[in-house]
C-alpha cells in the first residue's frame, strides 16, 4: 500500500481506487519502457523515479522493457547506456525485456487479426494514403485496397514477412473506422517492411511492428496492471485498448493506459531527436557533455543521483505539460552537496600575493576543516607559503567603500590562515598588476585563540600557495540555452538560441590534497561553486567540471533584465515631456542599451506583446525593441508585428509615427512593408496636424521606396 503519512498523487489514486476494487497487491506490475534510440534525459529520470518509486511503494516488481521496434534508429550503445543511468539513480528492475522478445507472438496476433478480417494489406503511396486519411474536422475515406479478401491478405502479409517487397510498397493496417474523430483509430499502420539490421534479431525481420501494436500487446505479455505514459499518449489509449480487445484472455490481467504531463525543463531541451542534432552539428561535445540535459551528462557535470531523484520528488506529477524552471534542479544538487562535497581552495583567475614580511623558504601546514555541514569530515592540511595566489577579483587598487576584499591599506582575513593588509602593487608595462604585496600579523593565526586572531576584518579570502599548488583544467558551464523554452516558438530554430558563453576553459590552480582526485569526485571550491572531476583527468593533469556556483547567477541576471525593461518603461515617458532633440536622443540611447544588453527572448517578446496597446509610451517603446533588441521583426509573431505597425502609424505622436516608419524603412521583409503601403501613402498626402519636420522627411523617403 502506498503511505498513508502523505497525499497520494492523481496516479497513486488511480491505483488505490484499483486495489478497492478488488484488484490483488500481487498483481501490481509496473514498467519503465524505453525505446533505445537515444540516451536518456531529465524527463526520463522523471519517469524512472514514477515507475520504480511505485514498485517500492507497493513491494510490486518493475519491467525494464526496451520497446525496440524501429532497427533503423536502434543500437546497443543506448541500451547499454540506459541500464547504466537506471543502475546509477539507484534502481533495480525485476526483468529485462525487449519488444522483440515477442516479435514473432506479434506477427501470429497480426494474422489472426487478418483472420477476422480486422486487417489488410494497403497498397497505396504514403502521399495517397495521407489524403484517404482525411483530416481533424474531415472524415477520412476508404483505401481502395480495405476490402482485399482475407486469402489475398494473409498471401501478402507473408510474402512482406518472407521480404519479397521493397520498402514501402505495402503496409499492413488495422480495419477499425475510417470516419472516427480520432485520426488514430483511421486504419492505423500495424506492420510495415524494413531491409534493416535489427541489433539483437539480426536480419531474422523484414516487417516491423508499430509502437502502438507493439507497445500494449508487451504491456500484456508481461502482466503489467499500469502503464503509465505521458500525455502525447492521451489519444492512443483508445487505440491501446481497442488491440487489447482483439487478443484478449479474461484470465489474464488486462494493463490500464494512464497519462501524466511532461515535465519540461526551462533553457534546455529533452527532445531526443534535438539532442541527437546538438550532437551531430557538434554544439556539444557527444551525449554526455556536461551540458545536455541527457542523465549522462548531468551524471558527468557533478549531478547525484540523489538529486535527480529529490528533483523528481520535488516537481511531482501533474496532469498537465508544466515548464520547471532549471533553479529547482540546481537547488536540489546544491542542497545535497552542501551536505556531502568536501571544501578545497582553489583559484581559477590568479594574481601573485607576496608576504613581504614572511620569511623567505619558510612554509607552514595549516588546519583546515573539510566540511562544516558534516561533523564527521574532519580535517586536512594546507601548505601556507610567503607567494599565495588569489583572485584577480578579490583586489582592487582603488576600492569603493562597500568592497569588502583587498585594497590598499585595508585588512582582510585568509582562510584558514592570517590576517593580511595591503601594501602596495607591481604593474607590467600596460599597467596591469602582476604582483600585490602585503604584510600580515604573525599573531592573527585563524583558530589559534589570540587577540589579534579574534580581530573583526571586513573580508575572507581563498587562496593557494604558489609553491604547493597543482595547475588544473577548469571547464566552467553554463546553461546551454539564453532562453527559457527555446524549443516553444513556431517560427523559431531551437539552435537559435544556444548559448554561445556555455563553456569556457581557463587553467586553474588548487591545493595539493586534489592530486589523488577521481573521476566524479565532487568538491566544493570555496567562494567558487560545485566542481566535479572530469572523465578526461589524469594524474599529470586535473581536470574539473563546474557543476553549479554557490548562488543562482541567473535568477540575479533575470531580475535584472526585468528592471530593466521596467525601468526603461518609467523613462521612456520623459521622451514626450523633454523639449530638446539632444535630450530624446539621449533618453533613446540609454533605453537601446538597455534592450541591446537582454538576452532573454521570452522576456524581449513578452516585453512587445504587453505593450501592443493605444498609449504612445508604450508603442514607442516597442518599435525601440524592434530597432534595438538582438532579434529581428521576423523572429516575432506576425500578427504582432502587424497590430504594433498599424497602431503605431495611427499614433497621435509624431515620435511614435516617426520611429514607425524608420524601423519600417529598414525592415528585412518587403513583403511586409508593402502590406502598410497605403497608411504610408495616406500619411504622406495628407500629414498630421502635428506632423514634425523629421516626420514628413521620413515620409517622403519610405513612400518612395
Amino acid at each position: 500500500m502506498a503511505s498513508e503519512d502523505k497525499s497520494l498523487n492523481f496516479i497513486e489514486q488511480i491505483i488505490e481506487e484499483d486495489l478497492k476494487s478488488g484488484l490483488s497487491n500481487s498483481k501490481l506490475r509496473f514498467r519503465f519502457p524505453p525505446e533505445p534510440n537515444g540516451y536518456l534525459h531529465i524527463g526520463h529520470a522523471s519517469s524512472i523515479a514514477l515507475n520504480f518509486g511505485l514498485g517500492i511503494d507497493y513491494q510490486s516488481p518493475v519491467n525494464l522493457r526496451f520497446d525496440d521496434t524501429n532497427p533503423e534508429k536502434e543500437e546497443q550503445e543506448f541500451v547499454d547506456a540506459i541500464k547504466k543511468d537506471v543502475e546509477w539513480l539507484g534502481y533495480t528492475w525485476a526483468e529485462e525485456c525487449y519488444a522483440s522478445d515477442y516479435f514473432q507472438q506479434l506477427y501470429d496476433w497480426a494474422v489472426l487479426l487478418i483472420k477476422k478480417d480486422k486487417a489488410y494489406v494497403d497498397s497505396q503511396t504514403s502521399e495517397e494514403m495521407a489524403i484517404q486519411k482525411g483530416t481533424p474536422t474531415t472524415t477520412g475515406t476508404d483505401s481502395p485496397y480495405r476490402n482485399r479478401s482475407v486469402e489475398e491478405n494473409l498471401d501478402l502479409f507473408e510474402r512482406m514477412k518472407n521480404g519479397e517487397f521493397e520498402a514501402g510498397t505495402h503496409i499492413l493496417r488495422a480495419k477499425i473506422d475510417m470516419k472516427s474523430t480520432n485520426m488514430l483509430m483511421r486504419d492505423p499502420i500495424i506492420y510495415r517492411i524494413l531491409h534493416k539490421h535489427h541489433h539483437r534479431t539480426g536480419d531474422t525481420w523484414k516487417i516491423y511492428p508499430m509502437y502502438d501494436w507493439a507497445h500494449g500487446q508487451s504491456d500484456y505479455l508481461e502482466a503489467i496492471s499500469h502503464s503509465f505514459c505521458t500525455l502525447e499518449f492521451l489519444p492512443h489509449r483508445e487505440l491501446y485498448d481497442w488491440f487489447l480487445d482483439q487478443i484478449i484472455d479474461e484470465n489474464r490481467i488486462r494493463p490500464k493506459q494512464r497519462e501524466f504531463a511532461r515535465r519540461n525543463l526551462s533553457h534546455t531541451v529533452v527532445s531526443k531527436r534535438k539532442l541527437q542534432q546538438l550532437v551531430k552539428e557538434k554544439h556539444v561535445n557527444g551525449w554526455d557533455d556536461p551540458r545536455m540535459s541527457t542523465i549522462s551528462g548531468l551524471r558527468r557535470r557533478g549531478y547525484t543521483a540523489a538529486s535527480l531523484r529529490n528533483f523528481a520528488n520535488t516537481i511531482g506529477i501533474a496532469k498537465r505539460d508544466n515548464l520547471i524552471n532549471v533553479s529547482v534542479l540546481e537547488f536540489c544538487i546544491r542542497e545535497d552537496l552542501n551536505k556531502i562535497a568536501p571544501r578545497v581552495m582553489a583559484v581559477l583567475d590568479p594574481v601573485k600575493l607576496v608576504i613581504i614580511n614572511y620569511p623567505e623558504g619558510k612554509e607552514e601546514w595549516l588546519e583546515a576543516e573539510n566540511n562544516q555541514e558534516d561533523e564527521n569530515a574532519g580535517f586536512r592540511k594546507v601548505p601556507f607559503s610567503r607567494e599565495l595566489y588569489i583572485e584577480r577579483e578579490d583586489f582592487l587598487e582603488e576600492a569603493p567603500a562597500k568592497f569588502f576584499r583587498l585594497t590598499l591599506g585595508k585588512e582582510v582575513r585568509l582562510k584558514n590562515a592570517y590576517i593580511i593588509k595591503g601594501e602596495s602593487v607591481i604593474k607590467d608595462a600596460n599597467g596591469n598588476i602582476t604582483e600585490i604585496h602585503v604584510t600580515y600579523d604573525i599573531d592573527s593565526l585563524s583558530g589559534s585563540g589570540t587577540e589579534a586572531s579574534q580581530r573583526k576584518v571586513s573580508g575572507t579570502l581563498h587562496w593557494v600557495s604558489i609553491q604547493h599548488a597543482l595547475e588544473a583544467e577548469v571547464r566552467l558551464y553554463d546553461r546551454l540555452f539564453t532562453d527559457e523554452a527555446p524549443d516553444s516558438y513556431k517560427d523559431k530554430n531551437f539552435l537559435d538560441f544556444v548559448n554561445p558563453n556555455s563553456l569556457e576553459i581557463v587553467k586553474g590552480y588548487v591545493e595539493p590534497s586534489l592530486a589523488t582526485a577521481q573521476n566524479e569526485d565532487k568538491f566544493q571550491f570555496q567562494r567558487l561553486g560545485y566542481f566535479t572531476v572530469d572523465k578526461d583527468s589524469t594524474p599529470s593533469k586535473l581536470v574539473f567540471n563546474k557543476t553549479v556556483g554557490l548562488k543562482d547567477a541567473w535568477e540575479e541576471k533575470g531580475k535584472k533584465e526585468e528592471n530593466s525593461i521596467n525601468n526603461s518603461l518609467k523613462e521612456i515617458n520623459k521622451y514626450f515631456k523633454v523639449e530638446t532633440k539632444p535630450e530624446r536622443i539621449a533618453i533613446e540611447s540609454a533605453i537601446g542599451e538597455n534592450i541591446k544588453n537582454i538576452s532573454s527572448f521570452s522576456l524581449i517578446q513578452n516585453s512587445l506583446k504587453k505593450n501592443i496597446n493605444n498609449n504612445k509610451a508604450s508603442l514607442l517603446f516597442s518599435q525601440f525593441i524592434l530597432k534595438y533588441s538582438n532579434w529581428k521583426s521576423a523572429d516575432f509573431e506576425e500578427e504582432d508585428i502587424k497590430k504594433l505597425y498599424s497602431m503605431s502609424l495611427k499614433s497621435e505622436s509624431t515620435y511614435v509615427r516617426s520611429k514607425a516608419l524608420l524601423n519600417l524603412r529598414d525592415i528585412e521583409s518587403e513583403s511586409l512593408r508593402n502590406q502598410f503601403s497605403d497608411e504610408i501613402f495616406k500619411l504622406y498626402s495628407n500629414p498630421s496636424k502635428n506632423a514634425s519636420e523629421r516626420e514628413i522627411e521620413i515620409l517622403a523617403e519610405v513612400a518612395k521606396k
